[in-house]
Parts: C-alpha cells; sequence; structure tokens
C-alpha cells in the first residue's frame, strides 16, 4: 500500500481545503511530520484512517461523525476527505463526507445531511477515473479485503502507536493477550473455548436431567410400592445412582407380587361365601311371592262376592238389548223416512216463498206450466239482444272517429307551427356548417406552419445550450494549457535538478576496481552523494509523463472546443438571430391558434348531420300534414252511416225491453221467473212422495215391535244401546267371568296353598345376609385389582427407569469427555500444567514471532546489547503464556521490560511496534505497505542512540517503503529534510510541505 495523496476540507483543525501530496514526501524515503502541541498533526493521520475505513482511531470516534468537522469551517463548507492511493496494483480515489449540519435552504434553523462516500479507480488504458461505488458497506468491505486489516490492525500497523506499545512492553499477560487478539483476530479460538464451556454445560445440564427424571420415576415406584420401597438418598449426577434405584425397583417388584397372589385367595372365598348368600336370599324371596300371591286372590275372592247383584243386573240388560236388536231395522227406517219428508216440505216451502202471491195456491202441475210459458217467452227475446250488442258496436266506433278527428288536428296545427320556422331553422344550420368548414381550412394553413417553428425553436434552444458548453469547453481549455505549462515548468525543474546531482547518480554505480563511466579511473577516493530531495531518472520520467498528459489533455480541449464552435454555428445559421423565448411565444401561439381552428373544424360533421336531420323531419312533417288532411275527409260520410244505422237499431229495442231498462234485463226476469217455477213445481212433488213412504214405514215399525215382545215402538228404542254401551256392558260381564276363574285357579295351586300354610317369611334379614356377603366380596376384588395395578405399574416404570439408564450411559461418556477438553481449554484441568486458555497458546506463538522480528531491529538500535524473548512462565497465581523479556547482552542476565529506561523502552517499542508490523502484514497476506507513520518518542534518546535509530527507519528504504515521524524534536528538523509542518492560526490550521535542505 502506498499513499499518494491526501485532501482535506473543513477537517479537524483544517478550516480550509489543504492537501498533502505523499509522492513528494516519500520521495526522500524519510519524512517529518511536526508542528506545535494542538496543530493538528494527529488529525492527518486521522484523515487517513477515516478515509479508508470511515471512522477514526480509539476515542476520538464520536457519534454519527458529526465532530469531525472544523469549528473554523464556513457555514456552507462541508467537510471532506479524499485519499488517494496504489494498493494490490490498484490506483484507487477514496471519498468521504461525514454527515453535516448546515443550514436549511429555506427559512430558518439547520439541518442534517447524511454521510457521503465515493471510491474511484484508475484505468490507465483509458486515462480515465472510473466510480466503483457509493455504498458505505460495500467500500469499507472492498477495502478492508485489499489491505486485508481491520481498522485496529491498520492503525497499530501503519500508524504506529509509541505510546501505546510502551504501555504493551509494561503491560500483564491480560493486557498483552486482549491487543493480540484484537490485531491477530484470535477470537475463534476464544469462539472454540466458548463453545466447549457451552457444550460442556448442557451435557452436564442433560446428565442431570437424566438423572432427575430417573429420581423422579423412583419417587413414582415409591408411590406405587407403598412402604414397600425405600429410596437411595443421592442427589442428580452422583455415581451409583442408576444402580441403587434399579435395585430398590426389584425389591419392589417382588413385594408387590407376593401381595398380589394374598389378594386372589382372598378374592375366591368371598365368591363363595356371596354365592351361598345369594341361593338363600332367592328361596326366601320365592316364598314371600307365593304368600302373598294367596293373600290377594282371597281378597278377590271377597270383592266377587260382594258385587254378585249388580252382576246380575248388567245380565239382565243384556238380554232387553238383545231383544231390541231385531226392532232396529224398522226404527233406522222409519227415522229415515221421517227425515226425509222434513227436508223435502222445508224445500217446498222455500221454493214457494220466492214466487208471486198467485202462484201460492197452485200444485206441483200449475207451477210446472207457469214455468213452460216463461220459458217460451224468453226464447222470443233473442233477436232484440243481438240488435242491442250491435247498438253498443255503433257508439263505440263513433267515440273512435271523434278521437282519430281530434288527434289530425294536434298533427295539423303542431305541423303548421314547425314549419313557419323552418327557413329560418335552415339557414341558421347552413351557417354553422360553412363555419365549420372555414375553421378545417384554417387548421390546414395552420399545420403547415407548425413544423418549420418548432424546427427553429428547437435549433434555438440548442443553440443556447451549445453556446454555454462553448463556453465551458473554452474554460477547460485554458485551464489544460495551464496545467500543461505547470508540467512543462515542473519537468524542466526537476531535469535540471537531476542534472545537477547527476555525478552522485553516478557514483552510485561506481564499483572499487571498475573503471568510472565519465574519467575511466579504477580509484574512486571520494565519490559524490545523493542530498536530501535528490532526483533520479525515474521522477523526471515521471514528470515527463505527467507533461504529456497535460499536453494530451490540453490538445484533446482544444478540439473538444472547436466541435462545440462548429456545432454552435450550425444551430444559429437555422435558429436565427431571435431570442428563445420569443421564439418559444410565437410556437406557443400558433399552437393555440392550431388547437382552436381545430376544436372549430370538429363541429363539421355534428351541423352536416343536423341540417340532414332537419330536413329529413321537415319531409315527414309535410306527408303528416297531408295524411291528416285525407282522413278527415274519409270521416265524414263514415259518421252519417253510422248515425242512420243508430236510429233504427233504438226504435226496435225500445219495443223489445218494454217497462225494463234495457233487453237484457228483460231476458234476465223472464230467465228467473221460470228458474223459480221450474223448482217450486220439483219441490211439491218430492214433499208428496216422502209423505207416502213415511206412512208406510210407521206401520212396518209397529209390526215389529210388537213381534218382540215389547208393547210399544217407544219401549223398543228405549232398549236398545248403542256400540260404546254394548261394548262396555259386554266388557264388564267377561271381566266378571275371567275374575271368578283366575281366583279360582289361584286358590286351587298347591305350592301356594302350602306356602300359605307355612309361616311368614323373613326376607329383610336374607337381604342384609346376601348385602354383607357382595361387600366382603367387592372389597376381596378391589384389594386384588390395587395389587395388579400396583404390580403392573411398577413393572412399567422399572422398565423406563431402565431404558432411561441404557440411554442416559453415552450421555455421561460423552459428557466426561468434553468436561477433560473444555478444562484442558479454558487452563483450569490439572492436565494444563501451565494453566494455558487455547487463545493464550496460540497468541503465545504470533508474539514469539513478533519478538523474533522485533529482535533484529532492536540489536541496530541497542547497538547489539538488547534481544527480545518470549516466556511462557507463570507470574504469581496467574496465567502463562503471553510473557516478554529483554536479554541483556552486557551482563547475560535475562530481565522484564518494565526494568529499561525510557530511551530504552521508547526504541524497544519501536523495535516491537515494527516487527509487530512485520508479522500482522503476512498474516493479512503479505500486503506490502509502502507507507508507515511512527508517532512521537524520539524525545527521549540521546544523539547516538537516535541516529541508530534513525539509520534503522532510514534501512526501511531498501524495499521502496517511505516512513513518516510524528515528533517535535527540533533535531529531527535538522536531520530530516522533507518535512510536512502543520502550522495553526486562528482561522485553523494549514498545512506547508517542505523537501529542501
Amino acid at each position: 500500500m502506498r499513499l499518494h495523496r491526501l485532501g482535506l476540507t473543513a477537517f479537524g483543525p483544517f478550516g480550509g481545503s489543504q492537501s498533502v501530496d505523499f509522492d513528494e514526501l516519500s520521495a526522500a524515503g524519510l519524512f517529518l511530520l511536526h508542528g506545535p502541541t494542538g496543530a493538528g498533526k494527529t488529525s492527518v493521520l486521522d484523515a487517513v484512517c477515516y478515509a479508508l475505513y470511515g471512522s477514526v482511531p480509539g476515542a476520538r470516534q464520536s457519534a454519527q461523525g458529526l465532530t469531525l468537522r472544523s469549528d473554523h469551517a464556513a457555514p456552507g463548507t462541508r467537510t471532506e476527505v479524499t485519499l488517494e492511493l496504489t494498493v494490490a496494483g490498484r490506483r484507487l480515489e477514496v471519498t468521504r463526507q461525514p454527515p453535516w449540519e448546515r443550514p436549511k435552504r429555506r427559512g430558518t434553523g439547520t439541518t442534517v445531511d447524511k454521510a457521503q462516500s465515493l471510491l474511484r479507480e484508475y484505468d490507465a488504458v483509458a486515462g480515465v477515473w472510473k466510480d466503483l461505488s457509493r455504498s458505505h458497506q460495500e467500500i469499507g468491505e472492498e477495502i478492508t479485503q485489499l489491505l486485508g486489516m481491520s481498522r485496529e490492525q491498520f492503525c497499530q500497523v501503519v500508524l504506529l502507536p509509541q505510546g501505546d506499545f510502551a504501555r504493551f512492553l509494561r503491560a500483564d499477560a491480560e493486557a498483552r493477550g486482549r491487543l493480540l487478539g484484537r490485531l491477530f483476530d484470535t477470537q475463534r479460538f476464544a469462539e472454540v473455548e466458548k463453545r466447549l464451556a457451552e457444550r460442556r454445560r448442557t451435557t452436564e445440564a442433560r446428565v442431570r436431567e437424566g438423572d432427575a427424571a430417573l429420581l423422579a420415576d423412583a419417587h413414582r415406584m415409591q408411590q406405587a410400592a407403598g412402604d414397600a420401597m425405600e429410596l437411595p438418598e443421592m442427589a442428580p449426577g452422583e455415581p451409583g445412582l442408576a444402580e441403587a434405584v434399579l435395585t430398590a425397583a426389584a425389591v419392589a417388584r417382588s413385594t408387590a407380587r407376593e401381595q398380589l397372589t394374598v389378594a386372589e385367595c382372598g378374592r375366591l372365598a368371598a365368591e363363595s361365601a356371596q354365592a351361598a348368600a345369594e341361593i338363600a336370599l332367592a328361596d326366601v324371596r320365592e316364598l314371600v311371592r307365593l304368600q302373598e300371591r294367596f293373600a290377594r286372590a282371597r281378597e278377590r275372592a271377597r270383592l266377587l262376592e260382594e258385587g254378585a247383584g249388580a252382576h246380575r243386573e248388567a245380565q239382565a240388560r243384556m238380554e232387553r238389548a238383545r231383544k231390541a236388536e231385531a226392532v232396529a231395522p224398522a226404527l233406522e227406517l222409519r227415522d229415515a223416512a221421517d227425515a226425509e219428508h222434513r227436508r223435502a216440505a222445508a224445500a217446498e216451502a222455500r221454493a214457494r216463498a220466492l214466487l208471486p202471491e198467485r202462484f201460492a195456491e197452485d200444485g206441483a202441475g200449475g207451477l210446472a206450466a207457469a214455468a213452460r210459458r216463461a220459458a217460451r217467452e224468453l226464447g222470443g227475446l233473442e233477436s232484440a239482444r243481438r240488435g242491442e250488442r250491435r247498438l253498443a258496436e255503433l257508439l263505440a266506433e263513433r267515440a273512435d272517429l271523434d278521437r282519430q278527428e281530434r288527434a289530425d288536428e294536434e298533427v295539423l296545427a303542431e305541423t303548421e307551427g314547425w314549419l313557419a320556422d323552418w327557413e329560418a331553422t335552415r339557414a341558421s344550420l347552413q351557417a354553422r356548417v360553412e363555419s365549420a368548414q372555414e375553421a378545417a381550412t384554417r387548421a390546414e394553413q395552420l399545420a403547415v406552419q407548425r413544423e418549420p417553428a418548432r424546427r427553429r425553436l428547437t435549433a434555438a434552444r440548442l443553440r443556447d445550450e451549445l453556446a454555454r458548453d462553448t463556453e465551458r469547453a473554452q474554460q477547460r481549455a485554458l485551464a489544460s494549457g495551464e496545467r500543461a505549462l505547470q508540467a512543462r515548468t515542473h519537468w524542466l525543474d526537476l531535469k535540471e535538478q537531476r542534472l545537477n546531482g547527476i555525478a552522485a547518480e553516478l557514483a552510485a554505480t561506481l564499483k572499487d576496481g571498475e573503471p568510472c563511466a565519465v574519467c575511466g579511473a579504477t580509484d574512486h577516493p571520494a565519490p559524490a552523494r545523493k542530498v536530501a530531495g535528490h532526483v533520479d531518472r525515474e521522477a523526471e520520467e515521471q514528470a515527463l509523463a505527467a507533461l504529456q498528459r497535460a499536453e494530451q489533455e490540453r490538445a484533446d480541449a482544444e478540439r473538444d472546443l472547436g466541435l462545440a464552435r462548429e456545432a454552435l454555428a450550425a444551430a444559429t445559421a437555422e435558429a436565427g438571430d431571435s431570442p428563445t423565448d420569443r421564439l418559444a411565444a410565437e410556437a406557443d401561439e400558433l399552437e393555440r391558434s392550431y388547437a382552436q381552428a381545430r376544436r372549430d373544424a370538429s363541429a363539421l360533421h355534428p351541423a352536416r348531420e343536423e341540417l340532414r336531420r332537419a330536413e329529413y323531419e321537415h319531409e315527414r312533417r309535410t306527408a303528416a300534414q297531408r295524411d291528416a288532411a285525407v282522413r278527415a275527409a274519409s270521416r265524414v260520410g263514415h259518421r252519417e252511416r253510422l248515425e242512420r244505422e243508430r236510429t233504427a237499431l233504438e226504435q226496435e229495442l225500445a219495443e223489445a225491453r218494454g217497462a225494463a231498462e234495457s233487453v237484457a234485463a228483460r231476458a234476465a226476469q223472464l230467465e228467473r221467473q221460470a228458474a223459480l217455477l221450474t223448482e217450486a213445481a220439483d219441490a211439491a212433488r218430492a214433499a208428496e212422495e216422502s209423505a207416502e213412504r213415511l206412512k208406510a214405514a210407521d206401520g212396518r215399525l209397529d209390526e215389529a215391535a210388537f213381534r218382540a215382545g215389547f208393547d210399544t215402538p217407544q219401549a223398543a228404542a228405549d232398549a236398545l244401546l248403542d256400540d260404546t254401551a254394548h261394548r262396555e256392558l259386554q266388557r264388564r260381564l267377561d271381566a266378571r267371568q275371567s275374575e271368578e276363574a283366575a281366583v279360582r285357579a289361584v286358590l286351587a295351586e298347591p305350592e301356594t296353598v302350602a306356602a300359605a300354610q307355612r309361616p311368614p317369611a323373613d326376607l329383610t334379614t336374607a337381604e342384609r345376609a346376601a348385602a354383607e356377603a357382595a361387600e366382603r366380596l367387592r372389597r376381596a376384588a378391589s384389594a386384588q385389582d390395587a395389587a395388579a395395578r400396583r404390580c403392573a405399574e411398577l413393572d412399567r416404570l422399572s422398565a423406563r427407569a431402565a431404558d432411561g439408564v441404557r440411554r442416559l450411559a453415552p450421555l455421561r461418556e460423552e459428557y466426561d469427555r468434553v468436561a477433560r477438553l473444555a478444562g484442558l481449554t479454558a487452563g483450569t484441568s490439572a492436565d494444563n500444567e501451565r494453566r494455558m486458555r487455547l487463545e493464550s497458546y496460540v497468541l503465545a506463538a504470533r508474539l514469539e514471532q513478533v519478538a523474533a522480528a522485533a529482535t533484529v531491529r532492536l540489536q541496530r538500535m541497542s547497538s547489539g546489547r538488547y534481544t527480545l524473548v518470549h516466556s511462557d512462565d507463570r507470574t504469581g497465581r496467574g496465567r502463562s503464556g503471553l510473557g516478554l523479556h529483554v536479554v541483556d547482552a552486557w551482563t547475560g542476565r535475562e530481565r522484564d521490560t518494565s526494568t529499561l529506561s525510557g530511551g530504552e523502552t521508547f526504541f524497544a517499542s519501536l523495535a516491537l511496534a515494527l516487527g509487530l508490523a512485520d508479522v500482522v502484514t503476512d498474516e493479512a497476506g503479505g500486503v506490502r505497505l509502502d507507507t508507515l507513520f511512527i508517532d512521537e518518542g524520539f524525545g527521549s534518546l540521546d544523539d547516538q542512540t537516535l541516529d541508530e535509530v534513525l539509520d534503522v527507519l532510514d534501512s526501511l528504504r531498501e524495499r521502496d517503503r517511505s516512513v513518516g515521524i510524528v515528533s517535535h524534536v527540533a533535531d529531527l528538523r535538522r536531520r530530516i529534510h522533507a518535512q510536512l509542518e502543520v502550522v495553526k492560526g486562528r482561522g485553523g490550521s494549514v498545512v506547508r510541505l517542505r523537501t529542501g535542505g
């Protein structure tokens, strides 16, 4: 990684824009960054870190980066950091802008703009910068991947903070472990320790959980076994718990089976006793039933004897009813004849009540003759009915003629009014058609003018844009010309400086015994040496290349200016000199006129259609007026014919209807009279016939009653029973007979009679004995069931406990293995003699590499006196692995680094920092670090040690590496010619670059 240029704007103490050319500073290999306290030396390094990682080192990073902004900056100037560097063979430019609290563009107050980032890459083939990303995350990932280092590693490796390494030398193992862990990313080894510890806790919890489940099953077995099982007094996780629980379970199962055998014997004895008690109870119940049966039969016989009189009366009543049944048909016949006669007499009375009084004394024959006379008169009115219907039709036709006459009069009146306005309507519609036709013609003329106006307006706008482009191209051409002139001046200056120092450049190629290329001498007593700021061939060639690029840019800019001027001339020739605003206004007015003409012309077709419809309506109404006049003339003759026919019909109908309102009314009177007479004649004949049938039925009834033995027909009727009474009486007689037979049968049963002769049975005592036997059997069965359930539950729980023990065995083995590994990696196991954690072991190996790399430079700085060595000895009760000692070659003793003096601590920490940078660089994938910064600590060295330290730093240039020293030491300003000075002032700090002697 090599830094080229750093740009700062409103960053830290720098109120304005500052630029640092690291290429010029790095030309000498070693440069000094100095300035008074508070001027902003560290802010330059912070800017480098912020450009790469978006944050500054350590505690200087604040929330959201708002404090990075300079208090000296103008309100409208945004904070920005731009860093140009080469890493992994790629030329990159990183630009970052932290969040910015700026004044609002509208109103008062401030608003906060978000942070912005930009990553660009230089394309050497095309000679342009190409944008890669504007995402904070993508840029951070890309930079971290290219550098191979996190921000913390970068700050320790590239920005070497001497104070941190001095504390590192004196720190204990824990503090060194934290620093080395951040640099070498050994978190994965700590994660291994953590994962093993978590796995140990997990497996231990699972083992305890398994033992707890086993003890829970043991408690359940104890509850099931009662007092037959004793639990072992052991906690989950203790050895031997499983064997103790299984042994206690076996004892409990054996005891439960013995109790089950005893319970089965007790149940069998109880079953035998209960069966005998049930048989005795059944015998007693049968005796009670027979004794009760005999007693009920005696009581029923007594009740039958008491009801003997009523039974004889019922039998006599049944006998009279049987005799009356012979008279029943005659009674029914006489009742039917009487009912029929009464109905016929009532019908005759109703029919005669509807007739006039003159027919009251007529018999059936007279009424029939009168009905026939009314029918003959009704037949003579049929012709009059047809005439009456025709008269109604004539009146309807006359009314229809009146309606047609009124409708034609309305049509004639409306048509005459419409036709009176026809000429004015046709003239108005014709005017609308002609106006729309003129608008269509005008729209066609305006359409021809639109396209030239639009082209001229477009050319005018292009002319204005090309004028602005020409002005910008002219400014770029002037700027590129100035840059080309500056590049040429710079190249000539470097060329002159190289010619002045060409002797030192040639002297660098001299070798003892070989001739000089200038004078040919083989002895070189005093070869020229390069001074600070010496310009070599590479610098001159770079300046020449820069000049050629500037010349090419100037030629490109002039070519672009010529093209812009040609395009401007072409656009001006087409657009003319008229202002764009006036051309736009003219084009807008033309468009408005064209749109209005199009709208007016769009009414042409509707106007023509409306004129066509009006002409059609004129023809229709003229024809309607003519047709109405023809119909009015034809209606006159038709009305006269209807009137003559109506007069003749009215005379004929007046004679036919007589005193009635109409012929139909007279016909209705005759029809009703004929119907009433006919109905009365039929009713009179029916009444006479029913009276004859009633008289015959009375004679047959008297004869049937005498033969059946009754004095009168009424006595026979009284003796009859209806179906319900007959069935009820017969049921009573049958029930009496059945009851007598049943009582005789019961009193004749031998077993019933024998039971009645025995003493009364004691059912209560027998039932109590049976209940006690059943209770003893229930208790015996319950005891057997409880014993069986106890055996089954103990068998189930014992099987589950044995299965749990088998499943827990592999888990317990895994726990033992994981616990040993966790204790070993955590440094708490007895097998780990030095109590060294896994992460400390890895860091110890890295620290050993760092100590070896640091020793190479420490021996040169200390003139071979000191050597850094790694120690894994334990300190007190702490853990070992990260000890750091220094070996003093003058005494041959190894001692702690805390015993070094201030100056010795400085160059020891410097050597450690450089060694750590080499190791971290290799760890990060071997990314080449061409630019380093060393911060403070040189004031504690004497002149000789300072020379030795500077020689070591100067040796870093062997790989084309540049080293920047940040220091207040005044002697360094004399020794190091390339300097970057930070000068502070009231308006903010500024940087000054010095490369001379």
